[in-house]
């Protein structure tokens, strides 16, 4: 089903976790962690919302989730639509790349940042920005699957050891080493809430 973007979305129990992460070919040691993550949400009930590609490790996730049982809530934009994955349970398309990201974070409940490049790294920094000034307060996880973000939570721990993060680095963002400890946290905050 393509809905044009701001049309509603369906949820049917569960967390609508968004992922944002790369579109990329990667090799195993990626690919596994990501597809063990997938299949966690998948068989936990939960909605996958993710960029909607059908390629890379964004294919990999989406097969993982659907394999498992769990939906898929897909957010495109005009540009990428051909990548488009056929076969989501929802798939929206946004006119740019600004309101892609504004739908992802609005369609989710939480939020994990997974491998990826310039993009994912944007978008991580924007929901983390969001969630510093109180704009959000949807739980945020860092999967650091091999390592792959120990410079960044080493720069963010200099942030918040200088004085330029406003809140605790620990409120903005769990850093999670696997798909286990990263699932389990997200389900705890939403008990909370």
């Amino acid at each position: 089903m393509i809905l044009p973007a701001g049309a509603g979305h369906l949820t049917v129990g569960g967390m609508n976790i968004g992922v944002f992460l790369s579109a990329a070919d990667l090799d195993e040691r990626y690919t596994r962690p990501a597809r063990e993550f997938a299949e966690r949400i998948g068989k936990a009930g939960h909605t996958l919302v993710w960029g909607g590609s059908d390629v890379g490790l964004m294919k990999v996730v989406a097969d993982g989730v659907q394999e498992a049982g769990g939906r898929l809530l897909g957010v495109s934009v005009e540009f990428l639509a051909n990548r488009a994955r056929p076969g989501a349970d929802e798939m929206v398309i946004a006119a740019d790349l600004a309101e892609r990201k504004k739908l992802l974070l609005k369609k989710s409940d939480a939020v994990v940042i997974m491998v990826g490049g310039t993009g994912t790294l944007d978008e991580a920094t924007e929901i983390l920005e969001l969630k510093k000034h109180g704009r959000t307060e949807k739980p945020v996880v860092l999967l650091n699957t091999a390592g792959f973000y120990d410079g960044l939570r080493e720069q963010f721990r200099r942030m918040e050891a200088e004085g330029f993060l406003p809140r605790p680095l620990a409120e903005l963002v769990f850093f999670a080493d696997e798909p286990a400890g990263a699932l389990a946290y997200l389900e705890e905050q939403a008990g909370r809430h």
